[in-house]
């Protein structure tokens, strides 16, 4: 008895040291995410620091002190996994993308950011895949196959415009914003479902029926996934219109739309889709119908609760890299050939800056035909934004070469050492330089106004979570003027007249359509802005209920 007391003890000694470890860990982790968030708000008005770059250069410090208290045996409190990082950290991120994205903008370039972010993705992906095939067999760094160099591909089309992000201002270029973020999202998207497929796929032997099966896969996964995401959106619009929990309490409502969220990317990945896809565009959809059917202070808790989950994953993200950029374990294995590390760093570079160039100015000279106004057209500076844009590299990337060429965080092999060290080069390198050198570039390409009032773009698109109401492609005051002796209809929706007219100006006439359609059929069952019904204790009761009290 005395013996097995003794060993239960024991046990429960040794548990309890594992916890005590963990719970340090993660206070830790928590103080340093503290840190990031206050260093970075200090550092705001910088001129070439932003708040990714800070997150970094933490965690890049704090590696290098864990590295010498632990004796050089480990940089990270952490271990680095790519379910972590795909599951919960991700989601939150491309979630509130959608969600808080301005509709309007995003939908008016919607085949501009397509070409970009899809075909621009495919065209960068063809060039570092081929690229990369090329050089590597002459350094001889190893045993990599056709899949690993179509993965390394994925791996490095995968943008990070996080940093760009932070210093555009949407009101004063709007066009710009729209078409970086609009291009970032489909761009993951792409990359991952491209991921997928290849990992789907033996490619040892290429012929046309695997080609054929490999594009139509990659179709499949693009277009399911975002349907996934549609569906998901309208059902919690529906839900909520029917059901309407606000009557007895809003906590109830705000738990359904974020539950429903990240059911939706968990349903993708349930069923092999593109879950940024599925949660992008179900964020989309939730901020045109769902958000207008909760009690205003439920808008408000969720615009704020998805926004900071949002914005404390972004900064978990570059945080973790910089400690596990000095994992010592994967430098050990390329100690011995320093110059082969450095030189496949440079070769990635390379094909990344080339890979960018290769579609952002020809998709950018072929889509200015389709712009009538000089305004609209994405003139020569804002190219080279777009193309400095993608140029950093993030997460994304690091999480699917984690993927590809580790197992459990681990890796035996040289040739895939190697990889993961010059991922970790890449990412550092063009997150730190690239990041700061973008602030004082988009600066010098697009000086700010001197006077300027962001009130017109601020109220144009008040439809979306960002500012409190407004239709899905609601139509502008310049739209109104390009198409001048044009019938007006009601919320400024322009008449199209002929086939001409949508030629001329197809986003207009598909959006006079899509409005007709969502008022008469989408809103009436699912809800939306005007479209609330009248229940006790709604939204619609509650501004009857107050209206007399305003007058």
């Amino acid at each position: 008895m005395t013996s097995y007391l003794s060993s239960l003890f024991s046990r429960s000694g040794m548990l309890s040291t594992s916890d005590y470890t963990s719970v340090v860990s993660m206070n830790i982790f928590v103080a340093l995410l503290l840190a990031c968030i206050v260093i970075g708000h200090l550092l705001e008005e910088n001129r070439w620091m932003n708040e990714s770059i800070t997150s970094l250069a933490i965690g890049l410090c704090t590696g290098v002190l864990i590295l010498l208290v632990s004796g050089g045996k480990s940089s990270h409190i952490l271990v680095f996994s790519e379910d972590l990082f795909f599951i919960y950290v991700l989601p939150p991120i491309i979630f509130n993308a959608g969600f808080q994205v301005k509709k309007k903008q995003f939908f008016r370039n919607f085949i501009t950011i397509v070409l970009f972010g899809a075909i621009g993705t495919l065209i960068s992906f063809c060039i570092i895949s081929l690229g990369a095939m090329g050089f590597f067999k002459k350094l001889d760094i190893g045993s990599l196959d056709v899949g690993d160099y179509l993965a390394i591909g994925a791996i490095f089309a995968a943008t990070d415009s996080v940093c760009t992000l932070q210093v555009l201002n949407q009101d004063e270029t709007p066009l710009l914003y729209s078409l970086v973020f609009g291009e970032g999202v489909v761009n993951d998207a792409t990359s991952v479902v491209l991921f997928n497929a290849i990992q789907s796929f033996d490619l040892t032997r290429i012929d046309v029926r695997i080609a054929s099966l490999f594009i139509g896969n990659f179709l499949y996964l693009f277009f399911a996934s975002t349907l996934l995401g549609v569906i998901s959106g309208l059902l919690s619009a529906y839900i909520i219109k029917k059901l309407y929990f606000g009557r007895h309490s809003t906590d109830r409502e705000v738990a359904v739309m974020m539950l429903m969220a990240y059911l939706s990317y968990m349903l993708a990945e349930l069923f092999y889709l593109s879950g940024i896809l599925t949660v992008f565009f179900c964020g989309i959809v939730m901020s045109h119908y769902t958000w207008h059917n909760v009690t205003e202070s439920s808008r408000v808790t969720t615009k704020h609760s998805f926004a900071t989950l949002s914005f404390l994953a972004e900064t978990f993200i570059f945080l973790y890299v910089g400690m596990d950029a000095l994992d010592i374990e994967k430098w050990r294995f390329v100690n011995d050939s320093p110059g082969t590390s450095i030189a496949v760093s440079s070769i990635l570079l390379g094909l990344v800056m080339v890979g960018r160039a290769a579609f952002v100015f020809p998709i950018s000279f072929i889509t200015n035909f389709s712009r009538k106004s000089s305004t609209e057209k994405i003139n020569l500076k804002k190219q080279v934004v777009i193309w400095w844009a993608g140029l950093m590299r993030g997460a994304v990337s690091m999480a699917l070469a984690y993927n590809q060429f580790t197992r459990a965080g681990h890796t035996q092999l040289r040739a895939n050492a190697i990889m993961i060290t010059s991922t970790i080069s890449v990412v550092l390198f063009s997150t730190v330089v690239f990041g700061l050198l973008t602030k004082p570039l988009i600066r010098f390409l697009l000086p700010p106004p001197k006077h300027f009032s962001s009130t017109s773009t601020v109220s144009s698109d008040l439809g979306s979570p960002k500012s409190l109401t407004l239709p899905l492609l609601e139509n502008q005051q310049g739209s109104e003027t390009e198409l001048g002796s044009q019938q007006c209809l009601r919320g400024g929706i322009v008449r199209p007249s002929s086939l001409r007219m949508l030629l001329n100006y197809p986003t207009h006439t598909v959006h006079y359509y899509w409005r007709k359609f969502d008022d008469a059929f989408m809103r009436p069952v699912f809800g939306g802005r005007g479209f609330v019904p009248y229940v006790p204790g709604s939204p619609a009761e509650q501004s009857t209920n107050n209206l007399p009290e305003r007058t």
